[in-house]
């Protein structure tokens, strides 16, 4: 039987060190994009590497200006106790949502991948897994997580909206999935050979690629072919054809 856990506020661990807890934190970056990858990525810490997180300046990486958190994705890194970040391609998520199953379902099954990961490397302790929550219903949500983990013993999960600003653990995590989005697309770019932008439908550089280049890099697989955007920009291809 799955075991259900509690929200985060009613934990009550029993740990002999509070020092050393350990505390998996989970965020994405690139849910929205029409181009390249979302990335998800889960960072553990104890409570004292939290501390010098927090002394670093670590917080949700959309406050953060480019330098800053690419110097402190490598600080993460270093000083973690362990991190795992999961790619998931367009031809991913395009054949997965066709398939009836949505995006948040998708980020839940990357989620439980990555305790899985960070678990197997843990076996006996204790750890307590919070996750910003992308799903409106986070009971729900948390749910779909939980039945994908296969270690149920002494995994305790919470899913939580706006968990990046709130713990230092996630904010790390937000950290490590923006960079690597970050360094993907610039693999893209350099790969196509243009600047297309960020990659997310409100870049307008991003737009005027799709536009223009669509049809050409099709088959290079960096497009999310469900995305609203590109079923626009098809649309509007066809009507111009039409005249």
């Amino acid at each position: 039987m799955v075991q259900i856990h509690p929200p985060l506020c009613l934990f009550k661990m029993k740990i002999e060190n509070p020092e050393k807890q350990l505390i998996l934190g989970i965020d994405d970056a690139g849910r929205g994009p029409v181009i390249g990858p979302m990335a998800l990525a889960g960072c553990l810490v104890n409570n004292e590497i939290e501390k010098e997180f927090k002394e670093l300046g670590v917080k949700d990486s959309k406050l953060l200006l480019p330098k800053k958190r690419e110097l402190l994705a490598e600080k993460i890194k270093q000083k973690s106790l362990s991190y795992f970040v999961v790619l998931t391609y367009p031809y991913e998520i395009d054949s997965k949502i066709k398939s009836g199953i949505n995006l948040n379902r998708v980020e839940a099954e990357k989620a439980s991948e990555i305790i899985n990961n960070i678990a197997e490397k843990y076996p006996d302790e204790k750890i307590r897994v919070v996750i910003d929550c992308p799903s409106p219903n986070k009971e729900s949500w948390r749910k779909v997580v939980i039945r994908k983990i296969c270690r149920q013993e002494n995994i305790f999960v919470a899913c939580e909206h706006k968990a990046d600003r709130d713990y230092v653990a996630v904010s790390a995590a937000s950290i490590l999935a923006k960079s690597r989005r970050e360094e993907e697309i610039e693999k893209l770019k350099q790969k196509i050979g243009m600047d297309f932008g960020s990659g997310y439908p409100h870049d307008p550089k991003t737009i005027e690629f799709l536009r223009n280049y669509s049809e050409k890099h099709k088959k290079d697989g960096i497009f999310r072919e469900t995305w609203q955007t590109w079923e626009n920009n098809k649309a509007e291809k066809e009507q111009k054809k039409l005249f």
